[in-house]
């Protein structure tokens, strides 16, 4: 018989379990297989093998010098292979460190205070955060998971949606009681605008004017490098702003921000996903376990459309 054909992990078990319980009839009963089919296993192995392994009678049973050095040797092999397949298993349990990249909206909003719970449920994990606006290559950064907003590049990274965001020109009470609120996008250019330094951003904010879709010079008198600057000084009086309304939207409920220029909203939408290498389609469990948590504890669903209350207080 071809040794490809040869179960010989099996053999090894039955070999073993006979030696264990000190006969066929036993080893048999313990396998729920039928005496002579044990026997003839033994036999079979003695045969290809070309040894005695245990010398049997109606009354004596015992291994040959052959039998103890292979029983030996089998019980290291079994023990390796039940040692293979709780590594392997092991692999499918959420473990190691997780390095997560995400924009510092989202991470100081719905990444951080959700960390806590998620350690929680898988104490196997050890969370690398990094929270910037910078656009990483999550390979150079031997990052697992990265958390973009706006258009995706070609790549080859698999990306999962979280939700999508509109956007909103937005300005703090104080500040627009200190200025006259801006009634067309037109006057623009006699407003304090707080904008942004990164090399990707467009100096210009688009609206529709007369049913046309147009961008108009957004030049800021102040420029931060990320959104939750821009929201700070928004809130701080300083001027007015555009920010994803997932970003601000408790704002907007609270009264701390006021929507300005909604009439002329393009309404234009933009995807937030988890991005991550695709690891050839096999996801280390860690972070299938981390987006699918995201995916449950946080509904960015609802950001897709203004709210009706903040479009009636606009200005």
């Amino acid at each position: 018989m071809p040794r490809s054909e040869v179960n010989r992990s099996g053999e090894m078990e039955v070999f073993a379990r006979v030696v264990e319980l000190g006969g066929f009839s036993p080893a048999a009963r313990a396998l729920r297989m039928t005496p002579s089919a044990v026997s003839k296993l033994v036999a079979r192995l003695e045969a290809r093998l070309g040894v005695r392994l245990i010398v049997r009678s109606t009354r004596k049973f015992m291994l040959t010098e052959e039998g103890t050095t292979f029983h030996e040797r089998t019980l290291r092999v079994l023990a390796d292979l039940d040692e293979a397949e709780r590594a392997v298993a092991a692999c499918q349990i959420p473990r190691g460190r997780l390095r997560v990249n995400a924009n510092v909206a989202f991470g100081w909003h719905y990444l951080l205070p959700v960390a806590p719970r998620f350690m929680a449920v898988h104490p196997g994990i050890q969370l690398d955060i990094s929270i910037t606006d910078a656009v990483i290559d999550l390979v150079d950064e031997r990052a697992d998971v990265a958390i973009r907003v706006g258009p995706l590049k070609s790549s080859q990274l698999v990306a999962r949606k979280l939700g999508e965001s509109v956007s909103a020109i937005v300005a703090s009470p104080d500040y627009l009681a200190a200025h006259e609120a801006p009634d067309h996008p037109d006057k623009l250019a006699g407003c304090d605008l707080i904008t942004f330094n990164f090399a990707r951003h467009r100096d210009t904010w688009p609206f529709v004017i007369d049913g046309q879709r147009v961008f108009l010079p957004a030049h800021g008198r102040v420029t931060v490098g990320d959104g939750e600057s821009a929201r700070r000084l928004a809130l701080a009086g300083q001027g007015l702003t555009r920010l994803s309304l997932f970003h601000i939207a408790d704002d907007i409920a609270a009264g701390r921000l006021v929507p300005v220029l909604e009439a002329f909203n393009p309404g234009d939408v933009e995807d937030i996903h988890a991005v991550y290498v695709g690891h050839g389609g096999k996801l280390p469990a860690r972070v299938r376990a981390f987006i699918d948590f995201l995916v449950a504890e946080i509904d960015l669903r609802r950001f897709a459309t203004m709210p009706k209350a903040a479009i009636a207080a606009a200005r």
